[in-house]
């Protein structure tokens, strides 16, 4: 594949994750009308990547393209947001106790360094909420990219291209970035999120299977109960 396709594809693949995490947070409900034309001009690009954004999230059933009307959202329901995040707690546990057993120092110093950055992001986050200012989008977005790099480190370091590349498709269709709109909404969350990825680093750092599997399991099923309730709450608002 050429330099340009990739780039294109990657064009593509970061429109359709999120537009995705929009509908799965509330922000485009569900019968919301997609206008390419708009969508283009707020992205800045062209609509062709826009159109073929549009085809990945029909083809995941996020979005209906009815005739004479374009594309529509048909939402996902709080139930299927569960059972995701109920597939993806049972794979991701699965990965950090194999992680545990087959890590190397390489992929574990990458880990301590990510969850440097993780806390390096929490604190600057606090501390602009307690100065009573606004958290902007460049911090929540170098906090979501640290949160991103470790889950991503450990899917690495499982040693299994099945698993990782489950994984991956799952977060292309649940995009983690659904998490970050819950969490980010408090402190206290972030908080304990990042102590989260300190007892899982910990025991991966011990190689112990077992804990790094439990731990990894909470978390990830954790927030998938935040994320259940958000978009539960907002049905019931709409």
């Amino acid at each position: 594949m050429s330099q340009a396709a990739e780039e294109r594809r990657a064009l593509v693949d970061k429109l359709a994750s999120q537009l995705h995490a929009r509908v799965l947070s509330g922000e485009l409900p569900s019968g919301t009308r997609l206008r390419q034309e708009a969508l283009a001009e707020e992205f800045g690009v062209s609509r062709t990547p826009v159109r073929e954004a549009l085809r990945k999230l029909e083809a995941g059933g996020l979005v209906e393209l009815q005739p004479h009307r374009g594309a529509v959202v048909r939402g996902l329901s709080p139930r299927e947001i569960r059972d995701a995040y109920e597939v993806r707690a049972a794979l991701e546990a699965l990965a950090a106790r194999l992680a545990a057993e087959r890590i190397n120092r390489e992929q574990l110093e990458r880990l301590i360094r990510v969850q440097a950055e993780f806390r390096t992001a929490l604190e600057r986050t606090v501390a602009k909420r307690s100065g009573g200012g606004e958290v902007g989008v460049r911090e929540l977005r170098r906090w979501a990219n640290a949160n991103d790099d470790f889950h991503q480190t450990i899917h690495e370091a499982s040693g299994n291209e099945v698993l990782a590349g489950a994984l991956a498709q799952l977060a292309r269709n649940f995009p983690r970035d659904l998490s970050r709109l819950v969490v980010s909404e408090s402190s206290a969350m972030l908080e304990a999120n990042v102590l989260e990825h300190e007892a899982i680093l910990g025991a991966l750092s011990r190689h112990d299977g077992e804990a790094a599997q439990e731990l990894m399991q909470r978390h990830v099923a954790r927030a998938g109960s935040l994320v259940t309730l958000r978009v539960e709450q907002r049905s019931a608002e709409r």
